[in-house]
């Protein structure tokens, strides 16, 4: 895992550290970029400014936070930045009806594997972002509850009570589709 001693290691440069940190947190920044905006391009646009904004304040990097940590504080404040944008609101409708006519003449989409990471997939974005936050950072960056505080500057208990009723949400969701209560 990457830490400030990487800042400290005098071999190595600005320039090789964002390389290490886009290799090892790349795809991390992007699926959370991704749980936002819900478009692909849009979340690969948010997570190079993301890596770019870490570039140019590497510097000001105190160590107080796990440099994951870090990364995924200034992702999240883009991306809610980003959202709150009228234009923002507009471009995510238009490749939301975009996606639904694509889906519809693609058969290979229908295959039950895909099916069944979509329905999870959808059911996940429907959460509202507080606790569709936090499923992420558990569930896919894999981050302690401590961490997940840290990352979205919030209590520790409220990171738990909001991952306890983010879950109970998704499963209630799971029982909609399947018709019986949850």
């Amino acid at each position: 895992m990457l830490s400030a001693k990487l800042l400290e290691d005098r071999n190595l440069n600005k320039d090789e550290l964002l390389e290490r940190v886009m290799e090892e947190y790349g795809q991390a920044v992007l699926y959370m970029a991704y749980s936002y905006v819900k478009d692909h391009g849009l979340a690969e646009d948010i997570a190079q400014e993301a890596f770019v904004k870490f570039y140019g304040n590497v510097d000001s990097f105190r160590g107080e936070s796990s440099m994951k940590t870090w990364l995924m504080r200034i992702t999240i404040n883009h991306c809610k930045d980003h959202l709150k944008r009228w234009d923002t609101r507009k471009i995510l409708f238009t490749n939301k009806l975009s996606e639904i006519l694509h889906e519809r003449g693609n058969p290979e989409i229908k295959a039950i594997d895909a099916e069944k990471r979509k329905e999870l997939h959808s059911k996940l974005l429907k959460l509202p972002v507080k606790y569709r936050e936090v499923i992420f950072l558990h569930y896919y960056q894999e981050l302690k509850v401590n961490e997940m505080a840290e990352v979205l500057e919030l209590k520790p208990n409220t990171v738990k009570t909001r991952l306890k009723m983010g879950r109970d949400r998704l499963y209630r969701l799971y029982g909609e589709g399947r018709g019986y209560d949850g």
